[in-house]
């Protein structure tokens, strides 16, 4: 092939040169040129740019909303991201998306969302937690798959900058340690120095987390039962939200320091707002569970799922990243932004995590909370046979004297809004043949019998009340009495019980009466697990141990617990046990 010239035309002839141009008297020719080429390369470009531009951000018909539902938490700066997500103009099916975020808490959106009553297209909750916990109910099983965490927070301890300081003698930041400052029978425990505060975990995933992280730490250290009494405790003491919460770590309960349980976030928003009082970030030593920030995309719609997956890819760039790590959020690897440094009391590296607990350890939890917070109905039986009367060697009281103290101790346990009641029981003791009598009508403690608060009646009967030095022990007919009664006036909303308090010598009638054989027949017949009555019975002396297995044959019937009680104090880890027996009941182990 032949070399193309490029100095040749037509025939391969060269060109005539052109007659020489005549000089221009100025230089604007040469200007003027130049320039005018100029402006048409801008336009154009211009042009060029013009159409580029609308074919990928094409508008021409009309908008395309897309309705997100945030955590309140989160919702500012999502809000901040979509503003800016709008303003590029992003183009679905030439409509452009229009990105609102309205801020709902996530437990109503997940009530919603199960009940398929929710407007959302795209919900960011704030914790897959929340989502396992509905998933265990019937309506959360139609819940959709979550598509991944834009965000973290560590759930961490918190308390006022100012009392911090003076927690390092009583509280080392642990799950452990906030557990034994919680527990309601551990009176001589830090406690007494410690006011730990909490969130309705059915309304609040950090605290769920919280109890989840807590929960943990005590099975793996057989804390169970302190982790009971924690959560007695902790039911009396709750916060409506993070922000109520924080607020009230500032402000001292007498001696006692309070401590509370919250999102990272949520002490960076406090501190955000230069409160004149700030809080400081505690971070557990056993490490932590962390709110994880799901998305959710709820839409059908077709178009409205495009945009919801192109905003979903917006949340993942740097740029989005960067205005959550601003807002105090951590990034889905545990990164922190600038805001949450040492000099603000935060710790910029993650703290240790803990295992994430499975969707039943969730229900569960969640199960356990509610059954623990169900309210109280309690009758007491009172032994006031002649035995009772009786010293107890090396206590310098009579049994009498003994098993009013556990009362005490044991009463005073329950909670303000418990419906308490007190019989004594001998023989003869309300007229002949009827061996129990009615000292105390069962009603909230907090309610005015004949001008009396019923909880100052109870302290008065218990310090009042004496063996009768000849009566014998009628229990078993003050059983099906007080069963009886327990049954007709039963109340679903309550976990009822009947509990004996005795020396343990047993059924002693001599006017015969309800044999143990019948008793026994009588509790089997009449118990019913849908509307369950147990027995706790607790027994102080030295005749305990020979009543012992009626005692539990008793209990059994009615998924209860028998106990003897060696030393006085022991009382409160029966009231615990027999606390914990409300998590399983009526399906308890009897064994």
């Amino acid at each position: 092939m032949g070399r193309h010239r490029t100095d040749e035309l037509d025939g391969g002839f060269q060109a005539p040169e052109p007659p020489p141009r005549r000089r221009s008297r100025s230089g604007r020719g040469r200007v003027l040129v130049p320039l005018a080429g100029a402006v048409a390369l801008a336009v154009l470009f211009g042009v060029a740019a013009f159409v580029i531009f609308n074919r990928d951000h094409d508008c021409s018909a009309g908008k395309l909303p897309l309705r997100v539902v945030a955590s309140p938490d989160i919702e500012p700066a999502l809000e901040k991201i979509a503003g800016n997500y709008n303003k590029a103009m992003h183009s679905i099916d030439s409509k452009c998306v229009e990105v609102t975020v309205a801020r709902e808490s996530s437990a109503r959106t997940a009530n919603a969302v199960a009940a398929g009553k929710s407007q959302a297209d795209f919900w960011v909750a704030d914790s897959s937690l929340l989502m396992e916990s509905l998933r265990g109910t019937p309506a959360g099983k139609a819940l959709p798959q979550v598509e991944g965490s834009i965000a973290t927070s560590p759930v961490v301890l918190a308390a006022g900058r100012s009392f911090a300081p003076k927690l390092s003698g009583t509280l080392q930041p642990s799950w452990a340690a906030m557990i034994s400052a919680a527990n309601v029978a551990n009176v001589e425990g830090p406690g007494r120095k410690v006011r730990v505060l909490a969130l309705d975990p059915q309304k609040n995933s950090a605290g769920l987390a919280g109890l989840l992280a807590a929960a943990g730490v005590a099975k793996e250290a057989k804390l169970d039962k302190a982790l009971v009494g924690a959560l007695k405790e902790l039911s009396g003491q709750l916060a409506a939200d993070p922000a109520a919460l924080l607020a009230s770590l500032t402000v001292k309960s007498g001696s006692r320091v309070p401590v509370g349980v919250a999102s990272e976030q949520a002490v960076y928003a406090h501190n955000a707002k230069k409160p004149e009082a700030p809080v400081v970030a505690l971070y557990p030593k056993e490490g932590t569970l962390s709110l994880d920030y799901p998305v959710t995309i709820l839409t059908k719609d077709p178009e409205v799922l495009k945009a919801a997956e192109d905003f979903k890819q917006d949340l993942a760039t740097e740029k989005s990243k960067k205005t959550l790590r601003n807002a105090g959020f951590r990034d889905t690897e545990g990164k922190a932004g600038d805001v949450l440094s040492k000099d603000a009391g935060f710790a910029s590296e993650s703290p240790a995590a803990l295992e994430p607990p499975d969707g039943a350890t969730v229900s569960r939890m969640v199960q356990i909370w509610s059954r623990l917070n169900l309210g109280t109905r309690l009758l007491t039986l009172l032994d006031v046979s002649g035995t009772m009367a009786l010293p107890v060697p090396g206590t310098g009281m009579t049994r009498m004297q003994a098993i009013n103290k556990i009362a005490t101790e044991g009463l005073g346990l329950f909670p303000a809004d418990s419906e308490l009641g007190l019989w004594s029981f001998s023989t003869h003791m309300d007229g002949q043949g009827k061996d129990w009598k009615e000292l105390v009508s069962i009603g909230p403690v907090s309610e005015s019998v004949d001008g009396t608060l019923r909880k100052d009646l109870l302290g008065r009967a218990f310090a009042s009340i004496k063996a009768n030095p000849t009566g014998d022990t009628g229990l078993n007919d003050t059983i099906k009495a007080a069963y009886t009664q327990l049954t007709k006036s039963y109340q679903g909303d309550k976990i009822n019980t009947l509990l004996i308090l005795t020396d343990g010598a047993g059924n002693d009638d001599p006017d015969g009466g309800v044999t143990n054989s019948q008793i026994l027949r009588f509790l089997e017949k009449t118990y019913n697990p849908k509307r369950p009555i147990s027995i706790l019975l607790i027994a102080f002396g030295p005749e305990a141990e020979q009543g012992k297995q009626q005692m539990n044959a008793l209990a059994k019937a009615t998924g209860g617990e028998a106990y003897i009680a060696k030393d006085i104090l022991q009382v409160r880890d029966f009231f615990l046990q027999g606390m914990e027996r409300r998590i399983c009941a009526p399906q308890c182990d009897n064994s």
